[in-house]
């Protein structure tokens, strides 16, 4: 098979960037082999003289290919590429997820670990009967059989139970609270009325029980009893998690830097970049440092090229290195591919705009970055009371090893700490990943120690953040804001098993929210 037409080239490419967009999780495999995780590597694609090229990279490996056809397979997309000096086509495949247990296998684990949750509870709760444990799929109330779930009777008293096996995903086992609560108030809403279910019992592989106890700590404990076990499958061992002792996370934090400061240093680089617009392009565009010695140039919220300001390789004055390429394909700029550059910014620039074709993967890339930044920049009109000069955009904060992005965290006109979490599609995790966020600014906002110009300074002015402004000692708020239809049922539930002292507000926005920012709705706590 010889190289593609030029045709041909940009049909692959234009099918390889569509189903990584679709399929931000991705990985790809060779042999049936994991090479890359898509979350945690880099990718670029390009044409040349006729060929598609692709490179994948990651701190551990890279691979460049051509690729010579794209065959698309059920929820999998299959690559025919060529090295450079091979004789025949290899075969790579990108699959939706890095779980590679085939379906017989999952469901056959599944099902042990099913029979293994109830032996152990029937050896622990004698004094209980152990209720209808399942772990069959139901769409209508957004439970999946990677949660086995039942109850415990004690006569007239009931309890929710739910736990998930170690040989899940982080993500899976993390989204446990979640699927819990919902099946407390499952349990609560189908009842006979016989029984009051007074509490929610979880079980936790032994070592993966952190992120779940943080959050157990800030659930109502009007509403119910919450307690959280972990199990060793091996020992069959289950071990109580005292709470007490999991609701003080130690946060750090990342020092704010000059983003003046920043532009300046990086001003040569962005000139450079400038010049390469389509014309009325450059009133669009976001100038964002990302750290002091880089910008990125964002449209809507896409970052599509950057400028890095160091150490010359050869010599010791300092240079800035120039990218392109929008998502998370990079491209050094030359002076060889500047024509290649300019042409794509005049793509992405044709493409992303408030009435784009839903179908142009340009259009539909980071919906959420796209909406932050419109967020960023009406805050006050869409967020009364919230101040619009102090926002900060994807904060990155520490906990117990963990790093996070906030979306966006800003004060109130009365020095409150505002955390806000966005999401642009339907999440039935939303709210306890706010509430990860929020966990880590209260922990950070408690840390109050003497400041360098006198008296006593949260973690985020001592870091840098709101220069010359009080920052109140209170909880911070927590707002959650998305499209209306993208909202999931399932949020509103979690949300009202929150302690009373999470002021929260669920903020929902028109469907065209790229063209308008109209609120629909807003509910709140208490």
């Amino acid at each position: 098979m010889g190289p593609a037409s030029l045709s041909s080239a940009a049909q692959l490419a234009s099918a390889i960037e569509d189903y990584l967009v679709r399929h931000p999780a991705a990985a790809l495999l060779e042999d049936g082999r994991i090479l890359f995780d898509m979350r945690l590597a880099r990718y670029s694609i390009a044409e040349s003289h006729g060929r598609c090229l692709v490179q994948f990279w990651s701190e551990e490996r890279n691979l460049m290919r051509t690729v010579v056809e794209v065959q698309e397979r059920a929820q999998c997309l299959r690559l025919m590429t060529r090295r450079m000096g091979a004789a025949r086509p290899q075969t790579l495949e990108l699959v939706p997820t890095s779980d590679r247990r085939t379906p017989s296998a999952r469901d056959a684990e599944r099902r042990n670990y099913l029979r293994l949750v109830e032996r152990v509870l029937q050896r622990n709760f004698p004094e209980a009967k152990v209720e209808g444990l399942r772990n069959a799929m139901d769409l209508e109330h957004s439970f999946g059989p990677a949660y086995v779930r039942g109850r415990l009777l004690r006569g007239t008293a009931a309890e929710a139970v739910i736990g998930v096996g170690g040989a899940e995903s982080s993500a899976t086992i993390n989204g446990v609270l979640t699927l819990g609560l919902l099946w407390l108030d499952y349990c609560r809403q189908h009842g006979d009325g016989r029984r009051h279910f007074g509490g929610l019992k979880i079980v936790l592989p032994a070592g993966a029980e952190r992120t779940t106890a943080a959050r157990m700590t800030c659930l109502h404990r009007g509403v119910a009893d919450f307690e959280l076990f972990t199990l060793d499958e091996r020992s069959e061992e289950l071990t109580s998690v005292d709470l007490a002792d999991s609701g003080n996370v130690e946060s750090r934090l990342v020092h704010a830097f000059s983003q003046d400061a920043a532009l300046e240093r990086c001003q040569a680089g962005i000139d450079r970049l400038m010049e390469l617009l389509p014309n009325g392009a450059r009133t669009r565009i976001e100038l964002v440092p990302r750290t002091a010695t880089e910008v990125g140039l964002l449209l809507h919220g896409l970052e599509f090229a950057r400028v890095r300001h160091g150490a010359a390789v050869h010599g010791f004055g300092q240079q800035d290195e120039i990218t392109f390429g929008a998502g998370v394909h990079e491209t050094p700029l030359t002076e060889e591919n500047e024509e290649l550059c300019s042409d794509l910014f005049l793509r992405l620039f044709l493409s992303r705009h408030a009435d784009g074709a839903g179908t142009d993967p340009l259009f539909r890339m980071q919906p959420e970055r796209w909406l932050e930044s419109r967020l960023r920049t009406a805050a006050p009109e869409v967020l009364p009371g919230v101040r619009g000069d102090v926002v900060y955009s994807q904060v990155p904060a520490l906990a117990g090893g963990d790093r996070g992005m906030l979306d966006l965290l800003t004060l109130d006109r009365a020095g409150r700490l505002v955390v806000i979490e966005i999401k642009a599609d339907e999440d039935l995790h939303l709210p306890l990943q706010a509430l990860d966020y929020w966990i880590r600014v209260k922990a950070l906002n408690r840390d109050r120690q003497p400041g360098a110009g006198g008296g006593v300074q949260s973690a985020f002015q001592r870091h840098g953040y709101f220069p010359g402004a009080e920052v109140s000692p209170l909880p911070p708020r927590l707002l959650l804001i998305a499209p209306a239809l993208r909202i999931h049922p399932a949020n509103e539930i979690v949300l009202r098993h929150l302690a009373p002292e999470i002021e929260w507000e669920l903020i929902a926005l028109g469907e065209a929210w790229r063209r308008e920012l109209k609120v629909i709705f807003r509910k709140r706590n208490g």
